[in-house]
């Protein structure tokens, strides 16, 4: 019998974090509900966890500090939720390296289906399922691209520390190498499209991505935006030996 996956809550409203946490282990989840950034901190050092639902709004450390905090030590997945609907919340909490992001208020059955496609989308026995290929490293531009493990290594061999939106990102690139692939494409082959899923979001992945791999940002060689099409990933891709 596999063993129940661990949800750790971050929220200081004690209805939402009752009802979300209530909700969770009904659907056979481990869950804890914490109030602070503190309380996450001994969380996390105590007991390995499966995901983070992290509210934006907290007492203290923000959402968006935690979440960067979180992501510089770890590939813990993490949904941000809040009641602010801003674009620019919503940016930046993927450019903190959210793997989702769930505006309030939101229902049950918009909770429980994110939360099953970040887990779908992280889980290692499922990993190599984005890029539709069985185990296998690929070559591209110097850089070493191991599907599995998800181990990206750069030309240097240093290795490069992908979130689960990168690693969606770049399989789906490096399976389509040399086409352009429309925002909403890239949707499909990442997230899917069970969900609303924000508009910008493929351009933060992408932009995040370069950053990442690119050595100029500002002038992309290998993730082009092409206009009114979307994004071509210009590279030749090939297994590695």
């Amino acid at each position: 019998m596999n063993k129940p996956l661990r949800v750790v809550i971050v929220e200081d409203d004690r209805e939402i974090g009752t009802l979300v946490a209530g909700l969770l282990t009904r659907e056979g989840f481990i869950t804890e509900w914490l109030r602070s950034g503190e309380d996450l901190d001994h969380a996390l050092a105590r007991e390995a966890t499966d995901l983070l639902l992290l509210d934006l709004m907290l007492p203290g450390e923000d959402g968006l500090s935690l979440c960067r905090r979180v992501r510089a030590r770890s590939q813990l997945p993490i949904i941000m939720v809040t009641a602010k609907g801003d674009d620019l919340d919503r940016i930046l909490g993927l450019e903190m390296g959210a793997d989702d992001y769930l505006p309030k208020p939101f229902t049950p059955r918009e909770l429980l289906a994110r939360v099953r496609a970040v887990l779908r989308r992280t889980a290692p026995a499922t990993q190599d399922a984005v890029a539709g290929t069985s185990h296998e490293c690929l070559c591209f531009a110097g850089f070493r691209f191991d599907l599995l493990a998800r181990r990206l290594l750069g030309p240097d061999g240093r290795e490069i520390e992908l979130s689960a939106g990168d690693y969606d990102l770049l399989a789906v690139f490096t399976r389509y190498p040399n086409r352009v692939l429309s925002r909403d494409r890239l949707m499909d082959l990442t997230k899917g499209r069970s969900w609303e899923v924000f508009d910008r979001s493929i351009d933060v992945a992408a932009s995040r991505l370069r950053r990442k791999i690119e050595p100029d940002p500002g002038h992309p060689q290998l993730i082009k935006t092409v206009r009114n099409g979307g994004y071509l990933f210009a590279a030749e891709v090939e297994r590695a030996p």
